[in-house]
């Protein structure tokens, strides 16, 4: 019995000191001090004293991009070509008549009006309007 009472008291005892301990430790520390290498508390206090600016450009975020690109046909340059037709002066302007009768403006002054009146052939592109003509080489058609 009297093994009992002492084993009992002891149960007692730790019951009763034990969860007072655990919560006066966890009342009275104050949280450790870190390390100066650690950028924590720092940059909260230094962020909130900030002043707060407008951004120029809306941010997108990465899905929304790749939407917009999907949806966006890319941009492709225009393709070369040859046209073959007759130089003549409309206006204060020398245009490429072609056989069907459609005229091209040429993008290059100086060089058609060396070929005014003659067949040619000319290499360019066409812009994207397709009414002007940038020319790229001349040719006299014999």
């Amino acid at each position: 019995m009297k093994r009992e009472s002492k084993s009992v008291a002891a149960l007692v005892f730790l019951l009763a000191t034990v969860p007072p301990m655990f919560s006066q430790g966890l009342k009275g520390k104050s949280s450790p001090a870190l390390p100066s290498q650690i950028l924590g508390p720092q940059l909260i206090a230094w962020s909130q004293v900030q002043e707060p600016q407008p951004l120029t450009e809306p941010v997108r975020r990465a899905d929304q991009q790749s939407a917009q690109t999907a949806q966006e046909p890319p941009q492709q340059q225009p393709a070369a070509q040859t046209l073959t037709g007759t130089i003549i002066k409309d206006g204060n302007r020398y245009v490429l008549k072609v056989s069907n009768g459609t005229a091209y403006q040429l993008d290059d002054q100086d060089r058609a009006r060396e070929y005014e009146g003659k067949q040619v052939k000319v290499a360019g592109t066409l812009d994207a309007k397709g009414n002007s003509f940038h020319i790229n080489s001349i040719e006299l058609i014999s």
